[in-house]
């Protein structure tokens, strides 16, 4: 029997850092993986500095709203209230929620979390 039949093949991808050339790697790693359908399943949550890179930087957007036309996208309420960004975010197709009990619920789920 394979490692692969034994453990989970879910996802929690979650976007945080600021720095655009490191979300850019975590979305082209997210887009693929659900595009290709690499995992039983990939979820993929926005959080803290990330969600001001994506509301703002027109590629950072493109990327983003093309991952949520492939799957539901979370970003953080808190932050983006607090920031403002909710209307843009929200245009992308990334839905506003408080994420700290997603996050939590995906991981006693099984998903793994991977975070960029």
């Amino acid at each position: 029997m394979s490692a692969r039949s034994i453990m989970s093949a879910k996802l929690l991808i979650i976007i945080a850092t600021g720095e655009k050339e490191k979300a850019k790697t975590g979305m082209m790693y997210a887009r693929n993986a659900i595009k290709h359908r690499w995992l039983e399943d990939v979820k993929v949550v926005f959080f803290g500095p990330s969600e001001r890179l994506v509301a703002e930087d027109e590629d950072m957007a493109k990327r983003a709203q093309e991952i949520a036309k492939l799957s539901e996208c979370v970003a953080c309420k808190h932050i983006s209230d607090t920031e403002s960004l909710s209307g843009n975010l929200s245009k992308l197709g990334i839905k506003i929620e408080y994420v700290g009990p997603i996050i939590s619920n995906l991981i006693e789920d099984g998903y793994i979390p991977m975070v960029w």
